[in-house]
């Protein structure tokens, strides 16, 4: 499902239901009403009664556009019923008519924090949920440990629907996803990419994700490109300072300027292991018992094959260009309406009594997941993705946003011959304005037999290195939404600027230790990637991190109105390096910016930070001013 918007002359803040229209707003029965400020705020009607075999009308008076979509699915995976409405329109919800009687929980699967119940009255017949089959089972992508590795990126078709044809895809090895890599840290690791997708896809851009290398070797977006024919050979080092890097769980993906988004929702991304021996001691389950988990979200047509809502390569306006078309912020959105584990969809795992290593990645372009198993069960988080935590946290449930991830421990020893089910819930914490998670089961564990299990749960694992952190901030980064009067449109920026790949933000001297202050102001939830370094969080909103943010990490949740300090020593390499928010769409449409290494002594001013008087800034003023500058029209595909 793609989410699309479209940029106009300034409107009135005020949006009417339209006349036809039969059913008031905040009628209890024939309608459900999207208010305005409903991404923050929620339906404005939570219940709605609807009689049997009744079309129902879906009212959104936001700026921004909502679905209607049912937490429970048919036989096939779909929701029961899911409906959308652009702003200042009305549509009628598809499927609600041919519900049986019953109560049926909604969402909207743009915002999934906004929530609400429809009760469908009636006589027998019709429609209802059908349980999850977990029909397939848990597909492991290939594993590839040589020291030069050869990945080509080619057209392919991948199972994934079960009793579905398969679905052509762009993949690393003709897999989704591509093959695991897996490494011992310090050991130099060269990843040859050789671009056969046909020429239209263009060129292509690979991306080490959390790993320390040069800028030459980043995957940057416009510069040394696999074209289409060609190939180029990446080298990671997998060493930090001339040290082995920590042990983690990276991923490796695209990063094409403008088409980031787009090819990884065709699937150019892959997962990335690397190993240290020396943790052997701490007897973490490993082997057939360390379960890599690639999650992610995508929607299908009729023929099972992916929705298409992506521009051409080929189209003259590139996004970050002049962003006034159907592809604006604040509403960019692409999420899918099915979540997928390894590339398949609601997959099975025969598991046995024993310790598990589940690595969670949500490589979803912009949805979150708050993972959690059906009984509660607690997930032990040892890692982050980016490195072992000093200590282990026990957590019943974890939230990850894209690119984040969580290295946990689970215990099946007691559960032999149970099926136990890990799902993705509403957002525990229940933070005002900041981005939900959907309701839906993830995969199954099926317990099917009894072994030994010498394994443990490690007391303390690697503290951190002592680190001279400065004070106070030696550089802010504030994550915005913008207008742009000169092109008439509205971008995602960073300190009030739209990404421009010839622009340097910052300049910071090799050797040096930044302290960086990422602030949210814009009125949606943002997931901060900064390349390169190992960076620790300071704080967060004021305060000492979470456990679980207490180690080294690269990408963070920013809530609207969060602040994260966060901190690191700029090692090894000189030359341009990227931060950005990982939500795809964000990062195309203009949230990234470039700092640049030199060398000790020749740190500049950048000119490039007197442009902000030219830009108006729209971060943090309520959503209707921010609508009256650029009011959204999107478009869907089911």
């Amino acid at each position: 499902m793609r989410s699309r918007l479209l940029a106009v002359a300034a409107l009135t803040a005020s949006v009417l239901v339209p006349m036809s229209a039969s059913a008031q707003p905040g009628d209890v029965g024939g309608s459900i009403v999207a208010g305005p400020g409903g991404a923050t705020l929620g339906f404005a009607s939570k219940v709605t009664v609807e009689p049997q075999g009744t079309p129902l009308t879906f009212y959104n008076l936001d700026q921004l556009a909502h679905t209607v979509t049912a937490v429970d699915r048919g036989p096939d995976g779909r929701p029961l019923f899911n409906g959308n409405a652009l702003p200042a329109s009305t549509s009628t919800v598809a499927g609600v008519d041919k519900l049986r009687a019953g109560s049926y929980t909604f969402f909207c699967s743009f915002h999934p924090n906004m929530t609400g119940t429809l009760i469908v009255q009636g006589g027998s017949g019709g429609v209802g949920a059908s349980a999850p089959r977990f029909e397939q089972p848990l597909r492991i992508p290939p594993t590839l440990t040589g020291s030069h590795i050869t990945v080509t990126a080619r057209q392919a078709d991948v199972p994934i629907l079960a009793h579905r044809p398969a679905t052509t895809m762009l993949t690393y090895n003709g897999s989704w996803p591509g093959p695991t890599i897996r490494r011992p840290v310090g050991q130099r690791t060269r990843v040859t990419v050789v671009n056969q997708l046909p020429d239209d896809f263009g060129a292509l851009s690979l991306h080490l994700h959390g790993d320390h290398h040069s800028s030459a070797d980043d995957g940057r977006p416009d510069d040394n490109l696999v074209v289409p024919g060609g190939r180029r050979t990446y080298d990671f080092p997998l060493t930090d300072g001339g040290r082995p890097e920590p042990a983690a769980f990276s991923f490796y993906h695209d990063h094409r300027m403008d088409l980031t988004a787009r090819n990884n929702w065709y699937g150019l991304q892959g997962m990335f292991i690397t190993d240290d021996p020396a943790e052997r001691k701490l007897r973490l389950p490993e082997g057939r018992y360390d379960l890599p988990l690639l999650v992610a979200d995508r929607t299908f047509d009729d023929a099972s094959q992916l929705t298409d809502p992506f521009p051409k390569p080929t189209d003259p306006h590139g996004a970050t260009s002049g962003i006034n078309g159907p592809y604006a912020p604040p509403g960019d959105a692409t999420v899918g309406t099915r979540t997928l584990v390894n590339g398949t969809f609601q997959p099975y795992a025969d598991v046995a009594t024993h310790r598990y290593r589940l690595r969670l990645l949500n490589a979803s372009g912009f949805s979150s997941y708050d993972f959690q198993f059906a009984d509660k069960r607690p997930m032990v988080q040892v890692g982050n993705g980016s490195a072992l935590l000093p200590k282990p946290v026990s957590r019943t449930d974890i939230l990850l946003g894209p690119a984040e991830r969580a290295d946990v421990i689970v215990d099946f020893g007691r559960d032999l011959g149970k099926k136990v089910v890990l799902e993705s819930v509403a957002r525990v914490d229940g933070r005002p304005g900041g981005i939900g998670s959907p309701i839906t089961p993830v995969m199954q564990f099926r317990v099917t037999s009894r072994v030994a299990d010498t394994t443990a749960v490690p007391g303390g694992q690697r503290p951190l290195p002592p680190l001279a952190v400065p004070s106070t901030p030696t550089k802010t980064w504030v994550f915005g939404l913008n207008a742009d009067p000169g092109r008439k449109g509205t971008a995602w920026t960073i300190n009030g600027l739209p990404y421009d790949h010839m622009r340097v933000d910052a300049t910071v001297e090799l050797g040096s230790v930044q302290r960086w202050l990422l602030v949210n102001t814009s009125p949606l939830t943002h997931f901060i990637h900064l390349h390169e370094e190992a960076w620790r969080t300071v704080s967060r909103n004021g305060q000492p991190p979470p456990a679980w943010e207490a180690g080294y990490q690269d990408t963070w949740r920013l809530d609207p109105g969060d602040t994260v300090e966060v901190a690191a020593k700029v090692t090894d390499h000189l030359g341009p390096f990227l931060l950005h928010c990982h939500m795809l769409d964000h990062e195309d449409h203009g949230m990234m910016a470039t700092f640049q290494v030199v060398k000790p002594g020749s740190a500049l001013p950048v000119a490039g930070a007197t442009a902000l008087t030219h830009h108006r800034d729209l971060s943090g003023l309520p959503l209707s001013v921010i609508a009256s500058a650029a009011v959204c029209r999107r478009e869907e595909t089911l």
